[in-house]
C-alpha cells in the first residue's frame, strides 16, 4: 500500500518530485522515480508490506527495462498467479505481488485485469508500443485522480499531489459541489475541480502520446442474477461463513504485523473472529470518545471490549475528547482531498495512528458489510415501501410534505422525514432520494444566483440514475439499492475516507468483505436473506451465530460517535463565524450570505436540524482555502 503520481506529456521533473513529496505519508519506507525521453514520468512512495527487500522497490521494470510499473495496493491471489507463471516458464527476481503483476501483464496484456483479486491503483508504461495503462481496482478501494490537459495526462493517488503537476487545473466544478452538498459526498467521477476526475472503480485508461486513447470498464458489479443462480438458505449461510473466512485468510498475507479495527459491531467482529484463527495474537484497535454525545449515539467501547474478551484478543483503545475532535476538522478535509461532510473519518485517523504507534502497518476493516449484505436503515425503508407505494402519487406527495414538516430536532421525526422524503417520486427516484441529505428546494435557497445556474447544468442524481438505467429489468428494489451502495456510497465515501485517513498515518487498511469472490457469492443470495423483515444482514448474522454473542450480533446499528450537533452549538462556533461569515461567503461567491446566516440562526435556536448541511458548507470553504487560495 503506497502512493504514486505520474504523467504522460510535457511536464517537469521537479513537479513530479514535488508531487511525490506531497504524498510521502502514504509511503514512508522508500521512494523511487522513473523518467524517460518519451515524456513519461512515474514517482512512487513505498509502504513496505510484502517482500521488504530492495527487490520489491518501485517503480519496477521488466528484465529488459521496456515495461515499468508503479503499483499501489495488494494482489491477494498473487501467490496462485505466481505459481501459474512459474509453470509457464517465467522467472522471478523477488517475491512481491508487484513483480507478479508486471509479469502477468507481460504474459497477458491488459486482459490480466480480470485475473486480479485485490485492491489497487497502478500506472504501467509499455515502451514496446509507447502506451501507458492506468487502472483502478474493481470496487474502488484505492483512489486515483487524473487530469487530461492539452499538454498531457497527469495522475496521482491524491489531489494535493496532482496539483503539483497541474497547478492550472484549479477551477471549481459547480455540478460536483452541488453533489457534495446534496449527498455529503460526490457520486461518480467528479471532484471539486472541473479538470480533475476520479478514475472510476473497475475502470482503466490507455494513454498514448499524452492523450487518452481509450477508457473502459473492465469490471461490472454482479447485479441481476437469474433466479436459477440463487442460493437456498443453507447454501447462503454456509457460503457466507466460509467465503468470509477465505477472504480474511487471503488478506492476512503480509511480511509485517497485521491488526484489525474492532468497533464491536457485527462486521468488524466477524473479521476478527476469522483473523484470530490464523493469527491468535492479532492486535485490535478501537476508540473511546469521552464527553457528552448527541442523542441516539451508542457507545461502541463496551461492545468492543466484550468481543475482545470473548475472542481472547488484545484490544488497544485510543481515547479522544469529543469537543477536542472539532479542532481536527480542517486537517481532516486536507487529508481527504475532497469536502466530505462527515466527522467519521476522524475515527479512522485516530485508530490508525494508534496502530502505527504499536508497530502495526496493516489493519483489517469491516467496511463493506452493510453494502454487501444490507445493513443501513434505508434498506429497511425500501422494504416498507410496499405498504404505501401503491398509493396514488398525490397522496404520496402529501406524506412527503407532512413528514418534512415534523420537528427535526427529534430522531424519530428525522427518520420519518427521511422515510417519506421523495415519496411522490417514481421508484428509481425514491431509491436515489434515500441518499440525499437535504431537500433540493432547501439547498437551492442557499445558493448565490450565478452558482445556482451553473450547479444545475446536470442533475445531482445523474450518475446514480445512469447506473440504475443499465441494470437488468429483473433486479429487485433492494438489489438495485445495494448496487448504488457498492458503486457510489462505498466507493465515493466510505472507501475514500478509509484510505485517506489510514494512509495519512502510514497504515494500510484492507477490506475482506470486498474480496471479489465474496462479492460474487453475495450477489447470488436472495434479497429476503439479506433484509428479512426488520432484521438487516440476516444471512451474515446467521453465519456468525456460532461464533459471537447474541447481543453483539443483534446490537443496534450506530454511527461514529461524533457530537456534531453539539459542536455546532459550542466548539465549532468560532469556525462557523469565520467560514460562513458574510465576508467569506461574498468573496467566494457560491452561497447567499443572508440565506446561510438564516440557516445558522435557525439551527442554533433548534428550529431545524441543519448540522450536516452547515458542515458541508464549511467543508467546501475549508477545501477552497487549502486547495485554491494557496499554492500547491
Amino acid at each position: 500500500m503506497c502512493g504514486l503520481a505520474g504523467f504522460a506529456g510535457k511536464f517537469t521533473e521537479q513537479s513530479l518530485r514535488d508531487a511525490g513529496e506531497r504524498i510521502a505519508h502514504r509511503g514512508p519506507d522508500d521512494a523511487g522515480t522513473y523518467l524517460n525521453d518519451r515524456g513519461i514520468g512515474l514517482t512512487f512512495r513505498r509502504l513496505a508490506i510484502i517482500d521488504l527487500s530492495p527487490l520489491g522497490a518501485q517503480p519496477m521494470a521488466s528484465p529488459d527495462g521496456r515495461v515499468v510499473i508503479a503499483f499501489n495496493g495488494e494482489i491477494y491471489n498473487y501467490r496462485e498467479l505466481r505459481e501459474e507463471l512459474l509453470a509457464r516458464g517465467v522467472s522471478f527476481r523477488g517475491h512481491s505481488d508487484t513483480e507478479v503483476l508486471l509479469q502477468l501483464y507481460l504474459a497477458e496484456g491488459e486482459g490480466m485485469l480480470s485475473r486480479l483479486n485485490g485492491i489497487f491503483a497502478f500506472a504501467l508504461w509499455d515502451g514496446r508500443d509507447g502506451s501507458l495503462l492506468i487502472a483502478r481496482d474493481a470496487l474502488g478501494v484505492k483512489p486515483l485522480y487524473y487530469a487530461a490537459l492539452d499538454r498531457g495526462v497527469a495522475f496521482a493517488s491524491e489531489i494535493k499531489a496532482l496539483l503539483h503537476l497541474v497547478p492550472e487545473a484549479r477551477e471549481l466544478d459547480p455540478v460536483a459541489l452541488h453533489r457534495y452538498l446534496t449527498f455529503l459526498w460526490c457520486p461518480g467521477e467528479g471532484t471539486p475541480l472541473t479538470r480533475v476526475r476520479k478514475l472510476l472503480p473497475g475502470e482503466a485508461l490507455r494513454v498514448r502520446e499524452g492523450k487518452i486513447e481509450r477508457r473502459w470498464s473492465w469490471y461490472q458489479l454482479p447485479t441481476g442474477r437469474p433466479a436459477g443462480a440463487m442460493l437456498d438458505e443453507a447454501q447462503a449461510v454456509a457460503g457466507t461463513r466460509e467465503g468470509l473466512r477465505r477472504a480474511v485468510q487471503r488478506q492476512l498475507v503480509a511480511d509485517v504485523p497485521v491488526g484489525a479495527f474492532l468497533s464491536g459491531g457485527l462486521d468488524s467482529s466477524a473479521i476478527v473472529t476469522f483473523a484470530r484463527e490464523e493469527v491468535p495474537g492479532i492486535e485490535c484497535f478501537t476508540i473511546e470518545v469521552t464527553g457528552e454525545q448527541d442523542s441516539g449515539i451508542t457507545d461502541d467501547l463496551p461492545y468492543a471490549r466484550r468481543v475482545a474478551q470473548h475472542l481472547g484478543v488484545r484490544l488497544e483503545v485510543v481515547t479522544v475528547d469529543a469537543d477536542g475532535m472539532a479542532g481536527d476538522l480542517e486537517r481532516m478535509i486536507w487529508q481527504l482531498d475532497e469536502p466530505l461532510a462527515d466527522p467519521a473519518p476522524l475515527n479512522v485517523l485516530y485508530i490508525s495512528a494508534l496502530a502505527r504507534q504499536h508497530g502495526v502497518k496493516v489493519l483489517l476493516s469491516g467496511a463493506g458489510g452493510d453494502d454487501l449484505f444490507s445493513g443501513y436503515r434505508r434498506h429497511l425503508a425500501v422494504q416498507y415501501e410496499r405498504y404505501w407505494s401503491w398509493l396514488p402519487r398525490p397522496v404520496r406527495a402529501g406524506l412527503d410534505r407532512a413528514a418534512g414538516g415534523l420537528d427535526q430536532r427529534h430522531g424519530l421525526a428525522r427518520r420519518l422525514g427521511k422515510l417519506f422524503n421523495g415519496a411522490g417520486l417514481d421508484a428509481e427516484g425514491r431509491l436515489v432520494n434515500y441518499f440525499r441529505w437535504i431537500r433540493d428546494a432547501e439547498l437551492q435557497a442557499l445558493y448565490a444566483p450565478s452558482f445556482r445556474e451553473a450547479a444545475n447544468r446536470e442533475p445531482a442524481e445523474g450518475p446514480m440514475r445512469a447506473v440504475l438505467a443499465a441494470l437488468p429489468p429483473g433486479a429487485g428494489a433492494l438489489e438495485r439499492m445495494l448496487t448504488l451502495e457498492q458503486r457510489f456510497f462505498l466507493a465515493d465515501h466510505n472507501l475514500t475516507y478509509t484510505d485517506k485517513m489510514s494512509m495519512a498515518t502510514g497504515v494500510e487498511a484492507r477490506v475482506p468483505f470486498l474480496d471479489l469472490e465474496l462479492v460474487e457469492f453475495a450477489s447470488r443470495i436472495p434479497e429476503g436473506m439479506k433484509q428479512r423483515g426488520r432484521v438487516g444482514k440476516w444471512v451474515l448474522k446467521e453465519a456468525m451465530a456460532p461464533f459471537l454473542p447474541a447481543d453483539v450480533i443483534h446490537r443496534p446499528k450506530t454511527g461514529f460517535g461524533a457530537p456534531l450537533r453539539r459542536w455546532m452549538q459550542g466548539g465549532l462556533r468560532p469556525l462557523i463565524a469565520d467560514l460562513l461569515s458574510a465576508r467569506s461567503l461574498t468573496a467566494r461567491g457560491l452561497f447567499d450570505p443572508v440565506a446561510v446566516e438564516r440557516l445558522v440562526q435557525r439551527n442554533a435556536r433548534g428550529e431545524v436540524d441543519a448540522a450536516y448541511t452547515l458542515l458541508s458548507l464549511m467543508s467546501i470553504e475549508i477545501w477552497c482555502r487549502r486547495f485554491l487560495d494557496t499554492a500547491p
